[in-house]
């Protein structure tokens, strides 16, 4: 079994609630671009209707982010 940290972010996305109800997008970009995309994100989703947040984030190689971004499917 090999033990890169992929393998243990896919493995932990496998044991997630499917039916938790909220809409998950994972990005993997360079860090300015990985800031704006989540301001934007925000700000097309904000945290008050959408319960909007950064659910997960790890720094890979050559400075690039991974993270994933969670909202409710409709605001309230």
């Amino acid at each position: 079994m090999a033990f890169r940290p992929r393998d243990l972010a896919d493995r932990m996305a496998r044991r997630r609630k499917a039916g938790d109800g909220y809409l998950r997008e994972t990005f993997t970009l360079p860090r300015e671009a990985a800031r704006a995309k989540a301001q934007a994100f925000f700000a097309r989703y904000p945290k008050a209707g959408y319960m909007s947040e950064v659910e997960s984030w790890r720094e890979l190689p050559d400075d690039r982010i991974e993270f994933t971004m969670r909202r409710l499917p409709t605001a309230d």
